[in-house]
């Protein structure tokens, strides 16, 4: 059983590294060189970039590779600073809805590029794995 469940995520981030091959593939090229903020889909319903595109990919990669993790490893639920009971998937979940907000502030506050949002992020989801 655990042979056949990891191949078969194994396969899963083959495909999902064959998709990001695929999606920067996919970038427009403008005056001999790829516009990665362009439209992936001129005059489609939603202005598809190389980042949104991306950043849903890596989220797909995410919830895969997580599910993975539980259906591997198994976890007992833990209580952390906030005094609550979570899981990996929790966590995830609980670091990913906090970025969304540090990104929102930043672009309030700030403005662009988000990439100052990012590194606090990053640290913001490390936190979170660490002590939640």
């Amino acid at each position: 059983m655990q042979k056949s469940v990891t191949i078969g995520f194994g396969l899963a981030g083959l495909v999902w590294m064959g998709f990001i091959a695929w999606l920067v593939m996919q970038v427009p090229m403008r005056d001999g060189s790829r516009d990665w903020f362009g439209s992936m889909n001129p005059g489609g319903w939603m202005a598809w970039t190389f980042p949104a595109a991306l950043f849903f990919t890596i989220i797909a990669g995410l919830l895969v590779l997580f599910t993975w993790l539980a259906i591997r490893f198994p976890e007992t639920p833990r209580k952390g600073v906030l005094g609550i009971n979570s899981t990996r998937g929790d966590r995830l979940f609980i670091s990913l809805l906090g970025s969304a907000f540090i990104c929102l502030i930043w672009l309030g506050v700030v403005g662009t590029p988000v990439w100052g949002a990012l590194v606090i992020a990053l640290i913001y989801a490390a936190a979170v794995f660490r002590w939640v």
